[in-house]
Formats: C-alpha cells, structure tokens, sequence
C-alpha cells in the first residue's frame, strides 16, 4: 500500500512538472525530438531523482531503525537483541535503494506518455 501510495505521489508532481514544461516539450518535439525521445526524457528526469532519493532515504531509514527500535525496547523495559536490529543485509539495502527508482519511473510512465503523445502544435499553443 505505501509503495501505490508513492506511486501515485509521484504521479501527481512528475503531472504538474509535465503540464508545466509543455511548452518546452513542444520547442524540442519541433526541432525535431521523437515521441520515444520525449518519453525517456521525462523517465530519466524522473529516475535521477527516484535513485538519488533512494540513495538518501535507505542509509537515514537504516539510522532510523537502529535509533527507534532500542527506544521502543527501552520504553518497555526490555531489550532487544541485536540480532533483531540489524536485519539488513547489502543485497537488500541495495534492493531498496533501486526501489526509490522503479517507484518514480512507475509514477511517471503515464504523465510520460501523455507528453510522448501531444501534438507539437497544441504544445506549442499551451502557455
């Protein structure tokens, strides 16, 4: 549920951000850009960020974790093993990490190809 939820964040600014650059979507589909052209474009504007974000995001969840899971522990008078804590292993730190990536291209493939499929000229026009 929060990874639909991710998704359709995504969606919703990757939207304004296209509406916002049709103009400029428009120039470049007159010079000559095709429709595959415009939508790897928008995909990989998108994807730098979603794998910057999940670069960021993974190493301060971790942190997280190791902070409030002793916290919670304490706050029941009890303590939890280390072997419980650290439940991260490389392959799924690196999982996670690739996951910021596939949920902003997955929230951006339908703004994508709505900007892949507009016409130069009504590009042009929108302003």
């Amino acid at each position: 549920m929060l990874v639909a939820v991710a998704c359709l964040g995504v969606l919703n600014t990757v939207v304004l951000d296209t509406r916002e650059r049709v103009r400029d979507l428009g120039v470049l589909k007159a010079l000559g850009m095709t429709p595959r052209q415009t939508l790897a474009q928008v995909l990989t504007s998108v994807g730098a960020i979603g794998l910057a974000a999940g670069a960021v995001g993974v190493p301060l969840g971790v942190a997280l974790h190791g902070w409030v899971m002793p916290a919670m522990g304490r706050a029941v008078g009890t303590t939890i093993p280390p072997a419980d804590i650290d439940v991260y292993g490389t392959a799924l730190l690196g999982a996670l990490a690739l996951a910021g990536l596939l949920i902003a291209v997955a929230g951006a493939l339908l703004p994508a190809g709505w900007a892949a499929r507009t016409r130069t000229a009504r590009a042009l026009r929108a302003e």
